[in-house]
């Protein structure tokens, strides 16, 4: 049974840094590409980052470009979102969600996370 599971959300003032992790179980990492994903009240989700099995490769929205790292650790199936200078327009339920890289690219998935909650704000 496939699952996903976020923690490391919370509140953070603006500028600061959180790290969300995404345990996975119920597949590996080698096979499936992982994605980030955030949507905020009243908004459309949108990808924020997915990061490739085979080779590693990393794709980013432009509105995190240079303040986020996707990274992942497959000796413990996990996946990583590390954000940094974080901005109030961060503030959003953030997921993680597997699927072949073509699916996440698009913006789709076939299997998510719960979600974790982050608030940036003063």
């Amino acid at each position: 049974q496939v699952q996903l599971v976020e923690s490391g959300g919370g509140l953070v003032q603006p500028g600061g840094s959180l790290r969300l992790s995404c345990a996975a179980s119920g597949f590996t990492l080698d096979y499936y590409a992982i994605g980030w994903f955030r949507q905020a009240p009243g908004k459309e989700r949108e990808g924020v980052s997915c990061i490739s099995s085979k080779d590693g490769s990393t794709y980013y929205a432009d509105s995190v470009k240079g303040r986020f790292t996707i990274s992942r650790d497959n000796a413990k199936n996990t996946v990583y979102l590390q954000m940094n200078s974080l901005k109030p327009e961060d503030t959003a339920v953030y997921y993680c969600a597997t699927d072949q890289l073509e699916a996440l690219v698009a913006g789709t998935a076939k299997y998510w996370g719960q979600g974790t909650q982050v608030t940036v704000s003063s």
